[in-house]
């Protein structure tokens, strides 16, 4: 199932621009470990759901996985090969804007090695440089 929001103030959003590092959500908080971006990006609602799926594959039930972006952006496109102009194109998905420093995702109850090597997978399906952090390692 695609992340998107229940429903939002305004459906189209403008592109803006991603400036300074994170200074919330920058801390491991509900697990032990878990993965940080180093770069600005735009993460979308598939990639998000890969990373989940990939590192919840990895572990085999054991543990948990904590998701900590929200893909809370629309992006939109117009159909191929159509002329300028005729307004904003129609909703094609939803991302997250994301800063350095933002915590992605977060495993607890597994050891330090096995959550390593989900992450290390997780981090082949983002946009991003990621790295590796412990609950005592911060930005």
């Amino acid at each position: 199932m695609a992340l998107m929001p229940k429903r939002v103030k305004y459906r189209k959003f403008q592109k803006g621009r991603v400036k300074g590092k994170a200074t919330r959500g920058n801390r491991v908080s509900y697990g032990e470990y878990g993965i940080q971006a180093l770069e600005a990006g735009r993460i979308s609602n598939r990639q998000i759901e890969a990373g989940r799926m990939s590192a919840t594959h990895y572990l085999h039930r054991e543990g948990k996985v904590y998701i900590r972006i929200f893909p809370h952006k629309s992006v939109t496109s117009k159909p191929l090969e159509t002329r300028m102009g005729k307004g904003k194109g129609e909703i094609d998905h939803w991302i997250a804007v994301v800063k350095p420093g933002t915590i992605l995702y977060e495993i607890g109850g597994v050891d330090k090695e096995t959550a390593r090597a989900a992450f290390a997978r997780v981090a082949h399906k983002m946009p991003i440089k990621t790295r590796f952090v412990t609950r005592s390692h911060t930005v």
